[in-house]
């Protein structure tokens, strides 16, 4: 969550950004310091408040405080890799980072986000090709390496410092401590240039320009160079834990592969590429769930138990 002093500073910041942006402001405020817009339903909207990063919204303009640990220089160069690659990641409205109250801030333009209520229209095709597409194309600007394993190692370390001993834990750091270790974040990943997302899901993409334009990437603190299977892993690990139909699954590998995404082979089984990066998201997301049910003193509901069997099927059988 935000300091008591970040989230109103922010706001500030992203009133001022959007009044810049137009002399007339859809809210209706009358000079470019107005604290008070007429229409409040185009006043600062808190998207998201998590540890990990604070969004706010003022009519067009979004302003994101990213992590307290972002390093402003490896964020540096993923805010230009974005501003390098429009038709694929949301382009950001400045190029540099800035700070504000010990976070780095960076602004976007608004998109229309994925419909969390209409889950028959998730955009699985164009979450696939825009994959495909980002993949196959050479780095604009140096990146550092994709945070994906990085931020899995993150999460099995909160498991066992809030949870060590909860009855969910020990299949998940089995299945864990199975797999290899570049996909733990223990070493370099075996690929080291092809460019990724590092964090997909449908929660990073928009339609931009907002309401019906077409399909974007975005949220850009784990991009860069890594294994391309790890953007597919996500949908994978839910299709085999039993959380995404197989329809859909395989709309989206069909998808990536006639955009001709480099992670899967064409033709042959996918799961000799995806097997790994899949075990890893599964146990991160279920390392998680755990740690949030324990935070909230509650039990597992369904769909975390499924994700703690499914470490257990897969501690029987080595990757």
């Amino acid at each position: 969550m935000t300091t008591d002093a970040l989230l109103p500073a922010l706001a500030a910041r992203v009133r001022a950004a959007a009044h810049a942006r137009t002399p007339a402001c859809p809210c209706g405020a009358t000079t470019l310091s107005d604290p008070a817009p007429p229409d409040a339903a185009l006043a600062d909207a808190t998207l998201a408040d998590r540890p990990d990063a604070t969004v706010v919204r003022h009519a067009g303009t979004v302003a994101k405080a990213h992590a307290v640990d972002a390093d402003p220089a490896e964020l540096a160069l993923r805010v230009t890799v974005a501003a390098r690659l429009p038709g694929i990641l949301l382009p950001p409205l400045g190029p540099t980072p800035v700070t504000l109250h010990g976070r780095l801030v960076t602004y976007w333009p608004y998109g229309t986000p994925v419909d969390p209520e209409d889950p028959d229209a998730a955009p699985w095709e164009a979450a696939a090709t825009l994959l495909a597409r980002l993949h196959r194309t050479p780095a604009p600007a140096a990146v550092p390496p994709m945070r994906g394993p990085a931020k899995a190692a993150d999460a099995v370390a909160r498991l066992r410092a809030v949870a060590p001993r909860h009855p969910a834990t020990a299949p998940v750091l089995h299945a864990w401590a199975a797999l290899p270790d570049w996909a733990r974040g223990e070493s370099a990943m075996p690929d080291t240039t092809t460019l990724c997302h590092g964090d997909l899901h449908l929660g990073q993409l928009i339609r931009h320009p907002a309401p019906e334009g077409p399909w974007l990437l975005i949220d850009v603190d784990d991009l860069g160079t890594g294994v391309p299977a790890w953007d597919l892993a996500r949908p994978a690990a839910w299709y085999a834990c039993g959380l995404l139909a197989p329809d859909e699954w395989h709309r989206f590998l069909t998808a990536y592969r006639t955009a001709g995404g480099p992670a899967v082979p064409p033709d042959a089984d996918p799961w000799t590429a995806l097997d790994v990066p899949a075990r890893a998201l599964t146990a991160q997301t279920a390392a998680r769930a755990v740690t949030k049910a324990v935070a909230a003193g509650r039990g597992l509901d369904e769909v975390e138990q499924s994700l703690v069997d499914a470490c257990a099927r897969m501690a029987s059988v080595r990757p």
